[in-house]
C-alpha cells in the first residue's frame, strides 16, 4: 500500500511546507505545488532501482485542466513502478505553448526529488507531444542534468517550424475554398476571433468535401502538412490505391486541425509570442507538393474530379501571402527552436500514420543534429501504426529499455528487430510494430544549427 503525501519543500516553497521526507520501506507517492504554482507528482518505489525518469506531458490547450502526470499512461506506469523505476513530472505552471514555464518547472521538479529523495544514479528525460519538446529541450539546454532521454510522438521539428507548417494547409484552403472570405488566418485578437475564423473555415470544407474538386483540394491541404490518409485506430486502413478512402481520413483529420490547433492554439501562442511568428512568403507550393509523400494521391484525386491541379497551385503560387512580425518570430525562435546540440544520448520514436505531429518532424530534427555534429548521439526508430502517440505500453518500455543499453553498452541497438524484441518482453499481451523506416523531408525546417533558417 503506498502512502500519499502532499508535501511542499522549505528549500524550495516560500508557502508553508511538511518537511521533506526520505524513502521509506513502502511505495511512496507524493503530490505538492511547485512555487511556481504547477504540481508535481511523484512515485518513487520502496526498491527503487536508481533511476529517476522526469516525465514531460504533452499540450493542455488553456483553459483545460492541467494535472501534473509522471508517465504517459496507467499502465505504462504501473509496469515502470513494478520495476523498480522513480516517476516523476509536473504540470507546468500554465496551460497553451508553455515552453518557458514547462523547462524551469521540470527541472525543480527534478531538484525537489533530489533534495527529498538524494542523487539518482541515473537520470532520463523522456516526454510526448509537445512534452517530445520540451523533452529535447531540456536534453539540450540543461544536458549536464541528464544521462540521455527519450522523445515520443514529439514536436522535435521546434516551433517555429510548427507553426509555418500549421498555416500551409489553411492558407490552400482558404485560397481554393473560400478566395473571396477574408477569413483571418494569423492576428487574431483573441480566442472569439479564432474561433469564429475556424467556424468559417470549416463550414468552407465541409462544403467542399461533398463534391469531387473539393475533395481533391482538401487532399492538397492535408498534403501540404504531410497528413496521412491512415490517421487513428477507428479507420479501417485504406489501400495503397484506395484514393477516396483516403483523401475521408485526411478530411477528418483536416476537420481536427481548424477546430484546434489552426486557430485556437495558434491565437493562444501569438498572444505569447505577441504577434505572429510564422509566414508563407516566398514559399514555393509546387515544390513543397511535388516533394509530398501524398503527392500521388492529390494528382488521381484531382484527375477523377476532371479538376486541375496546376491551376490551383497557379492560384496558391499568386495569392498575397502572410507576413510574419519580427518580434513575434524572434520570440518563438529563442524560446522554441531546437539547435540540434546534444551532449547525451536521445532516441526518438513516431508513429507512421500521425496526423496531428506528422512523422516527418524527425527529419527535421535529424537535419538539425546532423548541422551540429550531433548524429552519432541521436537515433529515431519507428512504430507502423496510425494515430497521435498510440504506442503500446510494450513499445514505449522497449524504446526505454534499448536508451539504457545504450547508456550501458556505449552502442545503439535500434534496428526493428531489437526494438521489438524488448517491446514483446515488456508487454507479452501486444505484439509491437516496429519498422525501418525513413521519413520524407519536412516541407519546411526550421532551426539554430541552419544560418539561413532564420530569416523569414
Amino acid at each position: 500500500m503506498r502512502t500519499r503525501l502532499a508535501l511542499l519543500t522549505a528549500a524550495l516553497c516560500a508557502a508553508t511546507a511538511l518537511p521533506a521526507q526520505a524513502a521509506t520501506a513502502t511505495d511512496t507517492h507524493a503530490e505538492g505545488v511547485l512555487p511556481s504554482g504547477a504540481a508535481y507528482v511523484m512515485d518513487v518505489p520502496a526498491a527503487w532501482n536508481g533511476t529517476v525518469l522526469l516525465f514531460s506531458h504533452g499540450y493542455n490547450p488553456a483553459g483545460t485542466p492541467n494535472p501534473a502526470q509522471n508517465a504517459p499512461d496507467a499502465t505504462t506506469r504501473g509496469k515502470l513502478l513494478e520495476a523498480g523505476y522513480a516517476l516523476i513530472g509536473s504540470s507546468y505552471a500554465t496551460t497553451g505553448w508553455a515552453l518557458t514555464e514547462a523547462v524551469p518547472d521540470q527541472l525543480a521538479t527534478l531538484d525537489l526529488f533530489t533534495e527529498r529523495y538524494g542523487t539518482a544514479r541515473r537520470t532520463l528525460a523522456w516526454g510526448r507531444s509537445y512534452g517530445g519538446l520540451v523533452t529535447t529541450a531540456l536534453a539540450e539546454r540543461h544536458g549536464d542534468r541528464f544521462d540521455g532521454s527519450l522523445a515520443m510522438c514529439g514536436l522535435v521539428q521546434g516551433g517555429v517550424a510548427n507553426w509555418n507548417s500549421t498555416l500551409d494547409p489553411v492558407f490552400a484552403l482558404r485560397t481554393l475554398l473560400a478566395p473571396d472570405s477574408g477569413i483571418r488566418l494569423t492576428g487574431f485578437a483573441g480566442q472569439e476571433s479564432a474561433r469564429g475564423a475556424a467556424e468559417a473555415l470549416t463550414a468552407a470544407t465541409d462544403a467542399a468535401q461533398r463534391t469531387p474538386a473539393g475533395r481533391a483540394r482538401i487532399a492538397l491541404a492535408a498534403a501540404l502538412h504531410n497528413i496521412p490518409g491512415y490517421n487513428t485506430p477507428t479507420q479501417t486502413e485504406p489501400g495503397p490505391t484506395d484514393w477516396a478512402a483516403q483523401q475521408a481520413g485526411q478530411y477528418t483529420a483536416v476537420r481536427g486541425l481548424l477546430q484546434q490547433p489552426a486557430f485556437s492554439w495558434r491565437q493562444e501562442a501569438e498572444s505569447r509570442a505577441g504577434g505572429n511568428p510564422s509566414w508563407n512568403t516566398g514559399v514555393d507550393y509546387t515544390a513543397m507538393l511535388r516533394s509530398s509523400p501524398l503527392y500521388k494521391e492529390v494528382t488521381e484525386l484531382y484527375k477523377a474530379a476532371g479538376a486541375s491541379l496546376r491551376s490551383d497551385l497557379a492560384a496558391l503560387n499568386r495569392a498575397p501571402r502572410i507576413s510574419a512580425d519580427p518580434d513575434a518570430v524572434r520570440w518563438m525562435r529563442d524560446t522554441s527552436a531546437l539547435t540540434g546540440r546534444l551532449s547525451d544520448p536521445q532516441l526518438m520514436i513516431h508513429t507512421t500514420g500521425d496526423a496531428l505531429i506528422p512523422v516527418q518532424a524527425e527529419s527535421a530534427y535529424r537535419r538539425a543534429a546532423t548541422a551540429a555534429g550531433s548524429r552519432p548521439l541521436l537515433r529515431q526508430a519507428y512504430v507502423d501504426g496510425p494515430g497521435h502517440c498510440t504506442f503500446t505500453p510494450g513499445e514505449t518500455i522497449g524504446a526505454l529499455h534499448t536508451l539504457e543499453h545504450r547508456l550501458d553498452t556505449g552502442r545503439w541497438d535500434t534496428s526493428a528487430s531489437a526494438l521489438n524484441t524488448r517491446a514483446r518482453t515488456a508487454d507479452p499481451a501486444s505484439e509491437p510494430r516496429y519498422l525501418p523506416h525513413h521519413p520524407a523531408p519536412y516541407p519546411r525546417p526550421y532551426d539554430l544549427a541552419h544560418p539561413g533558417d532564420t530569416r523569414p
